[in-house]
């Protein structure tokens, strides 16, 4: 491809509304341009990169069995009624009416149109088992949308759907798609991690994100420094000590406190640290129940686990007047003694004697407090959030490691959630009717590349790992107007072409300084430069834009050296 005849503007300066490198970037680059708010086109530098993830995406899956299909962007609302989403989505789920008033909605996921699709055609057990996948634009109306393509309205998704006789089947698709997506993020040139994870509004019995490691990430995720485990910190599970508090050594008594309520401020006055204090959270559910929640004065509270031990779907910090009429005082100085609410605490509680807490009023804690003597826990749990240097709760050696991660993507065991409630059955070996199990996979194309490019960029640019940069290779004209230049140019440009390597050709006539500007900001892994002073000397410079080492070529030999470079880097 020629430069001078690609639709491809680069911006030299950021544009205001770009919050993260990625959108900045992918904006400077000429990737994309804002049509709305969140929603994009892709130009053809973009468009490229989002073709090359879908190709691995489609082989890997093509490997693992799945079949592509397509299902329409727009979806009856009868489907998701039948499934009971329909009430249950939010405002996020874009609704509408035809000219007749029927009721339509953009499809941000199709777990009801595939779930319809295989209830009409899979009637016996030996269709199965099956996995059906798309790749297909989708919709979600993002209260704020963001970032670039990181979180749009307008998005393109991988989703694959699986269906099995049995839960072990299941669990067997289950694994395939987990294997094919670490080959696929692999073959895409990422570092990332594989967490368990929160089902969230797909729903299911579990699930794993598989994040990229950016330190721009959105979501902080931990892993075993010594195996294999690894959690979103939303679900990060925590191995308790076993540690029991020693008997007490003090008499509980009063301290003024004026004006201090944070943990932070307490401690500084009190002379002490943040772990020798137990705050008391007074959190509300959805279901109106008020509870007190005890944790360590410097760990936060996992809403998840919480809402997982009550039984509810979402918990909150009770607005002032609850506090103040639960506890008798405004927030800040809450504590468990003579509160009369059900009292659950962090399982590191219990293995704590002698610490400060809120007396219940204003401008005072109570110190030398301990559990059972001066108050009653109805329940210990693991409650709150994980942290580097916690103890792993899967092997006996580990510590936990903190990460920032991408959601690139998303795999979950459903179970029989969508086909109890459309009533996908198969008969069986018996003719007895059976339900369906299914999985659901999905991945975000773009905001892989978007992924990609916060993980590998520096002051200049983009750093494309191979396998999804627009082109593998940058041919650098230095003076079109220069018959040599432009004739030893334009035969590695055709060489190249020939040994089906992806090149673009710089022939603008623009100022050295200029090109190799936008080379560096364009990101493309190999840029020679084609130039007289090089040409003289038999050579042609070349510069990988990762780590920016600069090699000779022998220009007889360049186009084969080159073809050579990007197979190994392909491999």
């Amino acid at each position: 491809m020629r430069y001078s005849q690609y639709l491809l503007n680069t911006l030299k300066e950021t544009p205001a509304d770009a919050e993260v490198i990625s959108h900045q970037l992918m904006l400077r680059t000429g990737m994309i341009r804002k049509v709305a708010a969140g929603i994009y086109s892709y130009l053809p530098m973009g468009l490229r990169s989002i073709r090359k993830v879908e190709r691995i995406i489609r082989e890997e899956m093509d490997r693992a069995g799945a079949i592509e299909l397509l299902m329409p962007m727009v979806i009856p609302a009868e489907l998701w009624q039948e499934s009971g989403r329909w009430e249950q989505y939010g405002k996020e789920l874009l609704r509408f009416k035809d000219r007749k008033e029927t009721e339509f909605c953009l499809g941000p996921t199709h777990e009801e149109v595939i779930t319809d699709i295989v209830r009409r055609e899979v009637k016996s057990y030996r269709q199965l088992p099956l996995n059906l996948y798309q790749i297909q634009g989708k919709f979600r109306d993002e209260i704020r949308p963001r970032f670039g393509l990181m979180r749009g309205r307008e998005f393109i998704m991988k989703d694959a759907y699986s269906f099995d006789l049995d839960e072990a089947g299941a669990d067997v698709a289950y694994e395939k798609m987990f294997q094919a997506y670490r080959r696929i993020f692999e073959r895409c040139g990422l570092r990332f991690r594989a967490v368990e994870a929160d089902t969230g509004a797909i729903g299911g019995t579990s699930s794993h994100e598989f994040m990229v490691l950016a330190a721009s990430g959105e979501d902080a995720i931990v892993s075993c420094d010594s195996c294999q485990y690894a959690a979103n910190v939303e679900k990060a599970e925590l191995r308790h000590s076993g540690q029991t508090a020693p008997p007490p050594a003090e008499e509980r008594k009063k301290v003024l406190t004026p004006a201090r309520k944070s943990v932070e401020e307490v401690a500084l006055f009190l002379g002490t640290v943040p772990e020798s204090l137990v705050k008391t959270l007074i959190v509300q559910t959805d279901e109106g129940e008020t509870v007190a929640v005890l944790l360590r004065g410097d760990r936060e509270l996992n809403d998840i686990k919480l809402c997982r031990l009550l039984g509810c779907n979402e918990v909150e910090l009770a607005p002032e007047e609850v506090v103040a009429a639960v506890t008798g005082a405004p927030s800040g100085f809450a504590g468990p003694v003579g509160l009369k609410l059900r009292i659950l605490a962090d399982f590191e509680v219990r293995g704590m004697a002698d610490f400060i807490t809120g007396a219940n009023e204003k401008d005072a804690h109570f110190a030398g407090v301990n559990t059972d003597r001066d108050f009653t826990v109805e329940s210990f749990a693991d409650l709150r959030q994980a942290v580097a240097g916690d103890l792993c709760p899967r092997c006996s050696e580990g510590r936990l490691e903190s990460w920032r991660g991408i959601e690139v993507g998303h795999v979950f065991k459903l179970g029989t959630k969508y086909s109890d409630a459309l009533s996908a059955t198969v008969l069986d070996d018996q003719g007895k009717e059976r339900t369906l199990f299914m999985g659901c996979y999905g991945i975000g194309v773009g905001r892989t590349v978007a992924a990609a490019i916060e993980q590998n960029h520096d002051e200049q640019g983009i750093i494309f790992p191979m396998p999804i940069a627009p082109f593998q290779v940058l041919v650098t004209m230095l003076n079109p107007n220069d018959a040599e230049v432009k004739d030893a140019a334009e035969k590695l440009y055709g060489e190249l072409q020939d040994a089906g390597v992806e090149v673009l050709l710089d022939d603008r006539d623009e100022r050295p300084g200029s090109k190799f500007k936008d080379a560096d900001l364009l990101g493309i892994p190999l840029r020679v430069t084609v130039g007289a002073r090089g040409l003289k000397e038999g050579a042609l410079e070349l510069q990988e834009r990762q780590g920016g080492e600069r090699t000779m070529l022998p220009v007889a030999e360049a186009a084969g050296l080159l073809t050579d470079r990007v197979r190994l880097a392909l491999a």
